[in-house]
């Protein structure tokens, strides 16, 4: 590979953004799949540490360079860490053993109208038109693929606890995004590893907690595969690409691309589980393809 391939891609948003969310998608559907054999806090515990450690070696001759400036900046950085790492993915595994894939994404398809109103709320970035029309729009595409273009399905969605707690989890990554504008000078590598490692830290005496009081984690081939997934994938890459995503565009702009969860979790159920191509498919896709294009147009 050549050595400026990666700065070339790394300034590419649009195109992070999108691997950073399909990884993403993925994500809700291992947690949801294993959840019989994996516990929860466990899953989200060991994810981060095996990123922690993943990433550590990669980022220590950044770590150097960058720590006293991140010691400076640790009251944002326990926030990130908090918000963006320990609470949000945990609070999914926990809501996926009590809730199905379909609320759970229909939660997370409310995220960038929480990004754009927390960006007003908080630090009085207003919206423009185009902006608004294109949130809508993706927004309604989410919704045309989530209830296969049926409206009426949306009354039969029953809300219960698990539902609750994504919901509160996607409040918490809204909050994360929106305070990546906050985020102290350091490199991007050193800014993964160090949330990284708090948020296991943070997670630590919860883990404790579930194993002895709950149920210990299981190591066999299915948890192995579903750790391993979840620190490299929606971990590691995907927070490196979000992060760069939002430090290029903005928050309000990088959050829309929440809306393609649907669209990616559509095209693998109809490549590996044998499902149709229907017309709400193509409708959604189109509707979010166009409310992205209208939104993050400058």
């Amino acid at each position: 590979m050549p050595k400026n391939s990666v700065p070339k891609f790394y300034d590419f948003p649009y195109l992070l953004l999108i691997l950073g969310v399909f990884f993403w998608s993925v994500n809700f559907i291992v947690g949801r799949a294993v959840r019989l054999e994996v516990p929860p806090i466990g899953l989200a515990f060991w994810r981060w540490s095996g990123a922690s450690l993943l990433i550590f070696f990669p980022a220590l001759r950044h770590l150097k360079h960058d720590w006293k400036q991140a010691r400076k900046n640790l009251p944002i950085l326990l926030l990130l860490s908090a918000t963006g790492v320990a609470v949000f993915n945990t609070l999914v595994y926990i809501g996926l053993h009590q809730t199905i894939v379909i609320n759970a994404v229909l939660m997370q398809s409310m995220m960038p109208v929480l990004i754009v109103a927390m960006s007003f709320l908080i630090f009085r970035e207003k919206i423009h038109r185009l902006q608004a029309l294109g949130i809508a729009l993706s927004l309604f595409g989410a919704l045309s693929i989530i209830l296969k273009g049926d409206p009426s399905l949306l009354g039969s969605l029953s809300i219960n606890q698990g539902d609750l707690l994504i919901f509160i989890a996607v409040v918490c990554y809204a909050a994360y995004s929106v305070m990546l504008r906050r985020r102290p000078a350091i490199h991007p590598l050193s800014l993964v590893a160090i949330t990284f490692v708090i948020g296991s830290a943070m997670l630590l005496p919860f883990y404790l907690w579930e194993s002895f009081a709950v149920r210990p984690m299981n190591w066999d081939a299915t948890t192995v595969g579903a750790v391993c997934y979840v620190a490299i994938f929606p971990s590691i890459i995907s927070y490196i690409c979000f992060n760069r995503g939002v430090e290029l565009v903005g928050a309000n702009r990088a959050g829309l691309f929440m809306h393609l969860m649907p669209v990616f979790g559509s095209i693998m159920a109809i490549a590996f589980l044998g499902e149709s191509l229907r017309w709400y498919h193509g409708t959604g896709i189109g509707l979010i393809a166009l409310g992205i294009v209208l939104a993050t147009r400058k």
